[in-house]
């Protein structure tokens, strides 16, 4: 398997994942996306029925990671995907609410999210490359909540590696804030941008965009623009499917709260492989750009002074990266017209598919949205506590209210959670008079010393940071 850009660099000379793996954005700015997506036949599809979670994940990656030698990669997924990291073997289980209605449970890692489940395996994979090239790697990110906290759990001690995490001042939950600024590892530097997720955004690609930069302090990124990031979730859509389903060909809805595309994506990805996925049912918040351009085919990322700070934080996201690769594969995977469109992006503020040869792809490509509000968010916590005895995250509540109002009839419906309730113990307060139970490795989390440094949004201080604290290979 073989990459290039959703812009066209590599075209000419496609890149093997180990390259892309460390690279974060294409040298045209970009996003590395395979040549192909690999898929599974009928027959093929189903004989992965059975596999447990370490086996599918091991057959899955192998398609995208044909440069890794297989028994290397399986001991790194075995390495990755235990039962002492995320609680059980399945991983990500599914959890049958009511007949055909199910919670798949991808948040049980170490920091609480399903971000986890990509992660922790990032950062092995990354040890294990920068090991084989005797080389160092500063990897430069951005978080809205939960990407920060995974990566750095996943990175910490990591030899070889250090990581630079942005995160907006003020918008992330206590307790979100707390997970990452309480790590004192050395290698772990967290910087507090005064602004939103889409500035924090915006500073990475600044940063990656600057190649003699980039490639003087070996920057690479975690971020949903990782395809590494994308491959690893894929694999939790096969044994969700696998889970609820029995039957060969039979169909089901996903339902998955988004705010930078990346999860749904992977979702995405793991229908145009063969799972046979009827309806993608993306739900937003308040923030609702995603939602906007699936009903009216008219994208328009927010300025920061428009993106609005919601009780479900993660979702506070209004120029979502992870958009511009499905756009790519639906204009036909020209990258000319996708480098025509985000100029549009650039100079007019965003673009309008209706109308356009691509309009009728978008419709056909198993995509329907909403969004969901506070008050949304608050009676289904209440409902599915009182109907189900599980409490959910807020992320999550966006998801379920979204999937129940538009899935179809026939579909058995899906719902991703995305994160555990007690990183949003206000919200639950709020939803049900009480506080979620915390497990007991984050009791007091909040108190403990903080590490990190303020910055305002500018790419020149940032650099100048980096420099002084970065790695050298």
């Amino acid at each position: 398997m073989r990459y290039i850009s959703t812009r066209g660099a590599w075209a000419n000379d496609p890149q093997p994942f180990r390259a892309i793996l460390l690279e974060g954005l294409a040298p045209d700015g970009g996003l590395a996306v395979p040549l192909r997506y690999p898929r599974f036949s009928a027959a093929e599809f189903e004989a992965l029925r059975p596999l447990g979670y370490r086996d599918l994940a091991s057959v899955v990656l192998a398609r995208f990671m044909t440069d890794i030698p297989e028994g290397d990669l399986r001991a790194l997924v075995d390495k990755t995907y235990r039962k002492e990291t995320f609680g059980s073997d399945d991983v990500t289980p599914l959890v049958t609410l009511e007949p055909g209605f199910s919670l798949l449970r991808a948040s049980n890692g170490p920091t609480l999210s399903f971000k986890d489940v990509a992660m922790q395996l990032i950062g092995n994979l990354f040890e294990y490359v920068l090991a084989g090239e005797r080389r160092s790697l500063n990897i430069l990110g951005a978080t809205s909540g939960d990407t920060g906290s995974a990566a750095e759990y996943a990175m910490r001690g990591k030899r070889g590696i250090s990581v630079f995490m942005l995160s907006p001042r003020g918008r992330m939950s206590p307790f979100q804030q707390a997970q990452m600024y309480a790590l004192a590892e050395p290698n772990i530097h967290n910087i507090a941008i005064d602004g939103t997720f889409d500035d924090c955004q915006a500073l990475v690609k600044a940063v990656a965009g600057d190649t003699a930069f980039k490639s003087r302090w070996r920057i690479g990124a975690v971020n949903s623009i990782n395809w590494a990031r994308v491959a690893a979730q894929v694999v939790y859509y096969f044994k969700g499917y696998f889970a609820a389903t029995s039957n060969a060909g039979e169909k089901v809805a996903f339902a998955v709260p988004s705010g930078n595309f990346g999860n749904i994506f992977a979702a995405w990805v793991a229908r145009e492989m063969g799972v046979p996925i009827g309806q993608l049912i993306l739900a937003t918040n308040e923030n609702d750009v995603l939602d906007e351009f699936f009903r009216t085919l008219a994208y328009r990322p927010r300025t920061a002074d428009e993106t609005r700070a919601t009780s479900s934080p993660s979702m506070d996201i209004s120029d979502a990266s992870n958009f511009e690769r499905y756009i790519f594969d639906i204009v036909g995977r020209d990258p000319a017209v996708v480098r025509g469109l985000w100029a549009d992006v650039s100079d007019r503020g965003g673009f309008n598919l209706a109308g356009t040869a691509y309009a009728e792809r978008v419709r056909a490509s198993g995509f329907v949205s909403a969004r969901s509000l506070h008050a949304d968010r608050i009676a289904t916590i209440r409902e599915i506590e009182s109907r189900y005895g599980i409490i959910i995250d807020p992320h999550t509540a966006d998801g379920i209210k979204v999937g129940r109002a538009l899935r179809a009839s026939e579909l058995p419906l899906i719902c991703v959670e995305t994160a555990l309730p007690t990183k949003f113990a206000q919200t639950i307060q709020e939803a049900l008079g009480r506080e979620p139970t915390r497990p007991r490795s984050f009791v007091g989390i909040e108190s403990s010393p903080q590490h990190v440094t303020a910055l305002p949004p500018d790419a020149a201080r940032l650099k100048a940071f980096i420099a002084d604290h970065a790695l050298h290979s």
